[in-house]
């Protein structure tokens, strides 16, 4: 008889991809070594093949592995995604969304809209992850998170998407710099300067090679970091200039003067994210509507919302 696989084995066989390591799977899962390993056996007899390498007592995740763990998240995440609209159905007030949102969102942007839905969805909760942008559209895709709030727009038909808020780019540069003072810039004046930049593959970086290749020269790297807070603290230690968010009032890094960019490519689109062909659970469904709502309500500057299908 054809044993079926439980939802628990497929839980342990990704903790155990994830960690490639029994011993430390075993741990995190509170789980006896042999017990684990029992069930990766039944797993990979299951499928017909051996779902990882052995190398030097370890663990590789071999290709066959690959493909089990890609479909392994995908059905947890659908099993979740039942779990979540059945209990929205019982008690449409109340459900759990699984958000991943930017870095430089994470101190202005998504606690005022968590904290207005809040007030209008008290039973619902959060959970929470924050990340760069390419690991935000991973999330999505492997169904970790039911939505991401992220930039640019993935290059994913695959992501449906909704544009929320255009945010301008200005050029940041250290208090008492020859072009601190000034009110707007051509980027090409601060071609000479050093750059303080994000890392790739992180979309923000992206933009900022554009603009500059847009102002004619290839930024000179001084530091690359990975979240733009860090950036600015680098600029105020007059490591070199930065190309990052116009900062929202009141939140401005000090010893660092802001100057407009004059480029009208110099911003960036935060939208909502989430798998086109996944249901969502009303909660989740209602959340993505109240955002977008709320943003169409406020009159973005830069032109209307939209909601993709």
């Amino acid at each position: 008889m054809t044993r079926v696989t439980t939802v628990d084995e497929l839980e342990w066989f990704v903790t155990l991809a994830e960690t490639e390591h029994m011993t430390q799977a075993a741990q995190r899962l509170s789980l006896a070594q042999p017990t684990l390993s029992r069930a990766l056996g039944r797993l990979e007899r299951r499928v017909g093949a051996p779902l990882f390498d052995r190398v030097n007592r370890r663990l590789r995740l071999n290709p066959y592995g690959e493909i089990m763990l890609e479909h392994a998240r995908r059905s947890l995440a659908e099993l979740a995604a039942a779990e979540e609209r059945i209990a929205a159905l019982r008690d449409p007030g109340r459900g759990t969304i699984r958000i991943a949102f930017l870095h430089s969102i994470a101190a202005g942007l998504v606690p005022e809209v968590l904290r207005a839905h809040r007030a209008d969805a008290p039973g619902v909760t959060f959970e929470l992850t924050q990340a760069v942008g390419h690991e935000i559209v991973e999330h999505v895709r492997a169904g970790r998170v039911d939505i991401g709030l992220t930039a640019p727009r993935p290059d994913d038909d695959r992501i449906a998407w909704a544009d929320l808020h255009r945010e301008p780019l200005c050029l940041a540069v250290p208090a008492g710099h020859r072009l601190a003072g000034r009110e707007r810039i051509a980027l090409a004046e601060a071609g000479d300067e050093p750059f303080v930049t994000l890392r790739e593959p992180i979309g923000f970086r992206r933009l900022t090679d554009e603009l500059c290749a847009r102002a004619g020269f290839a930024p000179r790297i001084a530091f690359e970091g990975t979240e733009i807070g860090t950036l600015e603290g680098f600029v105020a230690a007059g490591l070199g200039v930065a190309i990052v968010p116009e900062p929202r009032p009141h939140r401005a890094e000090p010893g660092v003067g802001h100057l407009r960019l004059t480029d009208g490519a110099a911003h960036r689109m935060i939208g909502l994210a989430w798998l086109r062909d996944r249901p969502r659970p009303p909660v989740v469904a209602r959340f993505a509507e109240f955002v977008v709502a709320r943003f169409r309500a406020e009159g973005p500057p830069d032109g209307p919302v939209t909601l993709d299908p």
